[in-house]
Order: C-alpha cells, then structure tokens, then sequence
C-alpha cells in the first residue's frame, strides 16, 4: 500500500489498516463506523476534529511502517 495521504478516506484506511483505529479514536473520532466517516478525507477528519493533517499522516504512516504495511 505505501503511505496514506490526506486526501485518503476513513473507510479506504480502516479497510487497508484497520489497526489505525486506536490512532483515530485517540483525536476524539469515535464514530469511525458511521456513514459519514468512511467518504471523509484525512485531512478533513483532521481539521474538524482540530489536529494538524499532517501530523496525523504521520502518526499513522509511522503505524503502518512499523507493523510492515
């Protein structure tokens, strides 16, 4: 898969990563099952949820790398 981007979906990284979720969760995105979360960008759920895009790419590419994905 490579690196998630901030244009990726909720959905499109719960189904290629779902181990994100905690990462998720922990900004405060607790309705990651909910009709809305799966077509919302990275970098939407970063900006309502008040955290730098980028920083959450980070956190979860970093995730991602560690666990060989």
């Amino acid at each position: 898969m490579g690196q998630v981007t901030k244009d990726t979906t909720i959905g499109e990284l719960l189904t290629i990563y779902p181990d994100a979720a905690p990462i998720l969760m922990e900004i405060g995105m607790h309705c990651l099952g909910c009709p809305a979360s799966q077509v919302e960008s990275l970098e939407e759920a970063a900006m309502v949820h008040g955290m730098d895009a980028e920083l959450l790419l980070e956190k979860i590419n970093a995730s991602m790398q560690a666990a060989g994905i």
